[in-house]
C-alpha cells in the first residue's frame, strides 16, 4: 500500500551486526574470524549476551544459557560483558547519525531509527544517506551495520533484518505488499511462537495468507492484537521516530551461580537490585508507579508479580519493601534468577508535592540523594544498604 503524501516519511533503521562480539574483535584482532561469545564464564549460570557469526554457525544465539552455548561450540572464546567499550562505540555511531539528522530514536546500544525526511534537500535521497552512514561506520569505526530504508518504522526494521549481516535493503512505498507477501508470519512484529502456531494451525504461513483474513476475523482470534496484525500485514505503521523517547521501565536482574532456596537470601538479592534500580531512576530524574519482581525457577519456569502504588517513587526503600511483599505471594523453591523492575514512569517532578510529604517525612528522599552524591564522588561501592531495610511485621 503506497504511503499517503502526508505520511510518506524517509526512515532508516540501522542495526549493528553482532555488535558486542564485533567490538571485542576490534579490541583484540586475534579474535577476528573466531567464534566469540560475550556473556561471561561458561561454567556460570549466565546467558549469552551476544555472539559472533562464527559462533552462530554452531547454533549459538542470544539468551542461550552459557553452558549450552559451550556444548554447541566447544572451541568458542567466552568473554565478559564490557559495557564501557560498547557504550563508547555506540556514542561514536550516534555522532555519525547526527551529521544527517537530529531525529534519532535509540532502541539499544546497537540500533536506532533515523527520520531523514527533513534532510533530503541537503544530504540527498534516503538511500544515499543510508549508504553513507553504512560506509562511515565501516571506515571510521571498523564495524558492520545492516541498513533498512522505508517510509515507516515497521518496514525499515524488517528490511534491515532481512539481509543480515552487512545488509542494505530498500522498501519502495509503491511495492510494499510485493515485499511483504512472501515473508513468514513470524516476521510480523509481535508474532511470537504462540501466535505463529495458532496461525499455522489455520494454514496461515505467509503474510499473503494473513491478508486474506478480515480485521474482524483477526480481532475475534487475537483480541485487540488483531488490529495490529491487520495493519502490519499491509505495511501500515503510523508511529513517528521519537527523538526524545523515554524509557518505559527500568529494571535489573541477577542469575545465581547456585540455586537459591530460601526467602531470606532472595530478599538480600532483592535489596541489591532495588538499590540499583532506585539509583538508576534518580539518575534519569524518573519515578515509577508499578513495581514488578521476576522469578525464574531451576526448571526455567518464569513468574512475575506486580503492584501499583498510589504515588510514583524512585526510593530504594519503597521499591524494596514492595518487592518483598510481592515475594511473599510466590512459592519459594529452587530459584536461578530474580529481577526487579519499575514501570509506568514519569518525570521525577510530576506529583512532587504529595510524594514529597509522604516520603520526605522519614528523611528517605534526602538520604537517597546524599548517598547518590557520595557514590558519584567516590564510586558505586563506597556505600551499601544494610538488610535493616527489611519490612517490619507491622507494615505487612
Amino acid at each position: 500500500m503506497p504511503c499517503s503524501k502526508s505520511l510518506c516519511r524517509s526512515i532508516i533503521h540501522c542495526d549493528m551486526d553482532a555488535f558486542y562480539a564485533s567490538v571485542e574483535q576490534l579490541k583484540n584482532p586475534e579474535l577476528k574470524g573466531k567464534p566469540v561469545i560475550v556473556g561471561g564464564n561458561p561454567q556460570s549460570r549466565g546467558v549469552v549476551s551476544a555472539c559472533s557469526y562464527e559462533a552462530r554457525r554452531y547454533g549459538v544465539h542470544s539468551a542461550m544459557p552459557l553452558a549450552e552455548a559451550r556444548r554447541c561450540c566447544p572451541k568458542a572464546i567466552f568473554l565478559p560483558v564490557d559495557f564501557a567499550s560498547y557504550k563508547l562505540y555506540s556514542r561514536q555511531m550516534h555522532n555519525i547519525f547526527k551529521d544527517y539528522t537530529p531525529v534519532i530514536e535509540p532502541i539499544a546500544l546497537d540500533e536506532a531509527f533515523l527520520d531523514v525526511t527533513g534532510s533530503l534537500s541537503l544530504a540527498g535521497p534516503a538511500p544515499v544517506i543510508g549508504r553513507q552512514i553504512k560506509d562511515r561506520i565501516r571506515n571510521e569505526l571498523g564495524l558492520i551495520a545492516s541498513i533498512g530504508i522505508a517510509h515507516n518504522k515497521f518496514l525499515a526494521k524488517l528490511a534491515s533484518d532481512l539481509s543480515k549481516p552487512d545488509g542494505f535493503v530498500i522498501v519502495p512505498s509503491d511495492r510494499v505488499q510485493e515485499f511483504l507477501d512472501p515473508l513468514d508470519i513470524k516476521r510480523i512484529w509481535g508474532v511470537g511462537e504462540k501466535a505463529a502456531n495458532k496461525l499455522y494451525s489455520l494454514n496461515i504461513k505467509q503474510v499473503r495468507d494473513l491478508c486474506r483474513l478480515t480485521e474482524a476475523n483477526l480481532v475475534y482470534i487475537f483480541g485487540s492484537f488483531g488490529h495490529q496484525l491487520y495493519n502490519l500485514a499491509r505495511g501500515i505503521d503510523y508511529r513517528p521516530v521519537e527523538a526524545n523517547r523515554k524509557a518505559k521501565s527500568i529494571g535489573r536482574e541477577t542469575t545465581f551461580a547456585v540455586d537459591v532456596t530460601n526467602s531470606a537470601d532472595l530478599e538480600h538479592h532483592l535489596l541489591e537490585l532495588s538499590t540499583d534500580v532506585g539509583r538508576s531512576l534518580r539518575k534519569k530524574s524518573l519515578k515509577g508507579k508499578t513495581i514488578t519482581i521476576k522469578i525464574k525457577y531451576n526448571d526455567f519456569r518464569t513468574v512475575t508479580r506486580s503492584v501499583s502504588l498510589d504515588e510514583p517513587t524512585n526510593l530504594d526503600t519503597t521499591i524494596y519493601k514492595e518487592a518483598c511483599r510481592l515475594l511473599k505471594n510466590l512459592l519459594i523453591r529452587p530459584t536461578r534468577l530474580v529481577g526487579v523492575s519499575v514501570h509506568n514512569l514519569t518525570d521525577g517532578e510530576e506529583g512532587a508535592q504529595l510524594s514529597w510529604f509522604q516520603e520526605k517525612q522519614n528523611g528517605n528522599d534526602s538520604l537517597a540523594k546524599a548517598i547518590d552524591a557520595i557514590k558519584d564522588k567516590y564510586g558505586e561501592n563506597i556505600v551499601t544498604r544494610a538488610r535493616l531495610l527489611k519490612p517490619k511485621k507491622n507494615d505487612e
